[in-house]
């Protein structure tokens, strides 16, 4: 397509894709998908003149590579979606504050407009992969948050446990608490702690390790590696919660699914993360 006046490239495009939505531009243009005369561009502000080349590659891959240790499943104006690697911080700590999942979506955003922001929704640990979502303004992040138990229609992870847990399915309930080491534990006392409660179900096992499907009823600090601990089969990886193995190099708990109404459509709305492959290699022989 060729500029015939000047405009700034958000508009061009919009005025040239008007049945695809303003959403829909804004994420071509975010993904490395637009050229001026060749060259990518990911301004919504880039100024065109009469003459410029605009070109749309529709069948481009988004341009993940600026990530670390992430990438985006789903992206609409009030959520993003994402699939987080082990290893990779959800928001910043006292010792890294550059290396997070918040810090590259919050300069992902700003790319198509420098006021953008995103706001934190839930959390997973540093060592945990899988399925996490950020809200994409204030009014998202606390309908989101003070409707969760309503809101999260599914919430289900997998974990790679140590030794063979013996039933097929059960639930673990208990008062959780935290001591100033900042480790979690299940109070003797009922009632005393947050209540939490997970079930699980044996999806495969060897005499020394089971891999589990964990789903959440509630959604407290190291629910599931303290609850696994409880029952004498802690993660595989999780030294601070009883484990004596590291077989997978990493921690072995991965969120897997995370569906939920949609703050704005009221839809339903479901992602998926598949298992880490390092999960199933231990019940090869």
């Amino acid at each position: 397509m060729t500029a015939e006046r000047p405009a700034e490239l958000l508009a061009f495009l919009l005025d040239a894709f008007a049945g695809k939505g303003r959403n829909a531009v804004k994420s071509i243009l975010a993904r490395g998908q637009v050229s001026v005369n060749g060259v990518t561009v990911t301004r919504h502000d880039h100024p065109l003149l009469p003459g410029h080349r605009v070109a749309v590659s529709w069948t481009k891959v988004a341009d993940e590579s600026r990530f670390f240790g992430l990438s985006i499943l789903h992206e609409d104006d009030d959520v993003i979606v994402v699939n987080k690697e082990a290893g990779l911080l959800s928001v910043a700590t006292d010792k890294e504050k550059e290396v997070t999942a918040y810090r590259q979506l919050m300069e992902h955003v700003r790319r198509t407009d420098p006021r953008s922001r995103i706001f934190v929704v839930h959390r997973l640990d540093r060592d945990t992969s899988g399925v996490m979502m950020f809200a994409k303004s204030e009014r998202v992040q606390q309908q989101l948050q003070n409707d969760w138990q309503d809101a999260v229609e599914e919430r289900t992870y997998v974990a790679l446990v140590e030794g063979q847990v013996r039933d097929a399915e059960g639930t673990i309930r208990s008062w959780l608490k935290e001591n100033k080491a900042m480790r979690v534990y299940s109070s003797p006392k009922p009632d005393d702690g947050q209540l939490a409660v997970t079930h699980y179900k044996t999806v495969k096992s060897s005499k020394d390790f089971t891999l589990l499907e964990v789903s959440l009823e509630t959604g407290r600090k190291n629910q599931i590696r303290v609850h696994m601990q409880d029952i004498g089969h802690p993660v595989v990886g999780d030294k601070k919660y009883g484990a004596r193995t590291n077989a997978i190099g990493r921690l072995g708990l991965h969120a897997r699914v995370l569906s939920f109404r949609h703050p704005t459509s009221g839809r339903t709305v479901r992602f998926e993360s598949k298992v880490p492959p390092a999960f199933l290699r231990v019940f090869k022989e």
